[in-house]
């Protein structure tokens, strides 16, 4: 077997900042505590084991999946329970994203940028590989398939950015409608598999087998690994309405007011980092809207919805079911983009949606009003696309050089998911990412634009609802074989 050098320190914004603090203190401690000279094991990853993982299908992915194993700490049979519903889940998927990096045109693979992602996917299978074939039943196996997790995160941490550059450079050989179809779709699948991997890192920091390294902490009450089920939008709404705020009064000198009202006192449960990223989004694109018009003095109005309960059993009055839907586009699990340029059909069709979500889901919607004077009719039939793609190549040099004027200090607000502060700057990425990571879950994003007055943004999110204590069973899953959900 090939070795290579592991990570010592998990470099996931996820994991460092959503995990108790005590424990992203000492975490590093886990990993390099009589193990700093450890290497990960890898196997060699051949074509036929991508077409087989490739085949098998990928079912949309719920918030509920990921808090199954109950809340923390966990026990060591739920922790082992995580693990291996994690390694049930993760090799088809990485082998779907190699198998539609492959599919994309071979002048476009050629690109050094989307071939430095085409290797790390396959750096990412092979550590994956040794594991696929036994079930993991000792902490010590648990503990060194953490570090594969760690490795995996670590690794993948800038594939957006790195995607966008090449997808710039090599723009003159596929069109901008190509780009955005196949970055939607893979970037959205990226969302999932991040999630699983750091939900189990976290869920591994903060369990009773590895309580050598924790302390109670009171910040940890109402996490389940990456998730809060307190989550409280109008605190996110805070934070980075004071952020963006001080970014934009460095640059004007100026800064709108944020009012928030509506229930601010509503709390669900939600991943925090997507929402903070979100709003982060919106309020970029309100600030300097509203700043830009010279309405600095207006506020920016910020609603907080609680969504309404569906009636009892999920249904209208003529038997319609009306509980909200995940379909499998909304989590890039199709492979119909990435099939696109072989003619073929993808290889594992899965259903066109996943089963209603409980008619007792909690959700909410966040209304993001500005004076800002609303956005140009000719600009509004394009404000979902990857932006970049439509540069000409004057601006795409200067983006790619790191000239261009764009990336001013607003627009270095960028990044979800483990990306660097300024490496999506210029890239025309937030609205359309946001919108995925809003719709990944069953929510959406739709913007009303008064061109001449101003905009209204509404954000509407689910959560996860009732979090069963009970534990989930991977074996059904491993049975059928590596990616099924």
């Amino acid at each position: 077997m090939a070795q290579i050098q592991r990570p010592l320190v998990i470099q996931s914004q996820f994991v460092r900042q959503f995990c108790p603090q005590n424990v992203r203190r000492h975490g590093v401690l886990l990993f390099s505590r009589s193990r700093q000279q450890r290497q990960l094991s890898t196997a060699t990853v051949t074509d036929h084991d991508i077409s087989r993982l490739a085949s098998l299908p990928l079912h949309p992915l719920t918030l509920a999946d990921l808090v199954k194993h109950g809340r923390p700490p966990l026990t060591t049979p739920q922790l082992l329970t995580s693990a291996n519903f994690t390694l049930s889940i993760l090799p088809a998927r990485l082998a779907h994203r190699i198998q539609s990096l492959r599919n994309l045109p071979f002048i476009v693979v050629s690109n050094p940028h989307i071939s430095k992602i085409h290797s790390n996917y396959i750096h990412s299978l092979s550590t994956l590989l040794p594991w696929a074939e036994h079930e993991i039943t000792t902490l010590e196996d648990e503990v060194k398939f953490t570090e594969v997790m760690a490795d995996l995160v670590n690794t993948h941490s800038n594939t957006i950015s790195i995607l966008a550059r090449g997808f710039l450079e090599a723009r003159k050989y596929i069109s901008p409608k190509d780009v955005t179809r196949f970055l939607d779709e893979h970037l959205r699948a990226r969302i999932g598999t991040r999630l699983i991997a750091e939900q189990h890192l976290a869920l591994h920091f903060s369990s009773q087998p590895h309580a050598e390294i924790m302390h109670e902490s009171s910040d940890s009450e109402g996490w389940n690994g990456v998730i809060d089920t307190k989550l409280r939008p109008a605190k996110i709404v805070e934070h980075c309405g004071n952020v963006v705020g001080e970014i934009c009064e460095l640059k004007y000198g100026v800064r709108p007011h944020v009012i928030i009202n509506g229930e601010p006192g509503y709390t669900f449960a939600h991943v925090p980092v997507h929402l903070e990223y979100i709003i982060t989004e919106l309020l970029k694109n309100a600030f300097r809207a509203t700043v830009e018009s010279g309405k600095e003095k207006e506020p920016i109005e910020v609603t907080i919805a609680p969504l309404p309960e569906e009636l009892p059993e999920g249904r209208d009055a003529d038997g319609v079911d009306v509980r909200p839907q995940v379909k499998n586009v909304d989590q890039g699990t199709t492979d119909v983009a990435s099939n696109r340029w072989t003619g073929k059909t993808p290889t594992a069709p899965s259903s066109s949606q996943i089963l209603p979500l409980a008619h007792s889901t909690p959700g909410v919607t966040i209304r993001i009003r500005d004076r800002g004077g609303g956005i140009a009719p000719e600009t509004l039939p394009h404000i979902w696309d990857y932006s970049f793609t439509t540069f000409n190549d004057d601006k795409a040099s200067s983006t790619l050089s790191g000239r261009s004027s764009n990336m001013d200090a607003l627009s270095a607000i960028s990044g979800p998911g483990g990306d660097g502060a300024n490496s999506l700057a210029g890239l025309g990425y937030g609205l359309p990412l946001g919108r995925a990571y809003a719709e990944y879950f069953g929510g959406g994003i739709a913007i009303q634009s008064l061109w001449g007055w101003g905009t209204d943004v509404y954000l509407s999110l689910r959560g996860v609802g009732k979090v069963e204590e009970e534990s989930w069973s991977y074996r059904s899953t491993k049975k059928t074989g590596a990616g099924a959900e």
